[in-house]
């Protein structure tokens, strides 16, 4: 009985601290397989062209709030797919989708508003090789 004790003491103590990092995913790790380097998304249907240097594959959350430190809230985290909601005080607010086809092959969709005025953003970047 006493071992019994013991053992539910311990596991308890244990669950208390939570989980080793070891054992939980990171935040948003679909976007860390991506190849790093120089990027090209097309916007569809007859856009511009956009250049981007990658390298945490979090460059494509913010394409229209690009240089702005804003507040993210992660929606949905999955292993093919992430879609991240941005606020940036004063400039307006984006909710981003970022489907992975390969370690060089992305489809973004963006939407929200850039200083009062609504954008959509509906696109499919490549690897283009190095920055």
């Amino acid at each position: 009985m006493r071992r019994v004790l013991k053992l539910v003491a311990m596991v308890s103590a244990g669950a208390a601290v939570g989980l080793p990092a070891a054992a939980q995913a990171p935040e948003l790790a679909m976007l860390g397989t991506l190849d790093k380097g120089a990027w090209t998304a097309r916007i569809r249907p007859d856009g511009p062209t956009v250049r981007l240097c990658v390298r945490s594959g979090q460059e494509f959350i913010q394409m229209r709030h690009r240089q702005l430190n804003c507040d993210r809230f992660v929606v949905d985290d999955r292993a093919g797919e992430v879609t991240v909601q941005y606020t940036c005080r004063g400039h307006g607010y984006g909710r981003t989708s970022i489907r992975r086809e390969g370690n060089r092959l992305v489809q973004i969709r963006s939407q929200g508003t850039e200083d009062g005025k609504p954008f959509s953003i509906d696109a499919e970047a490549r690897y283009a090789g190095s920055c």
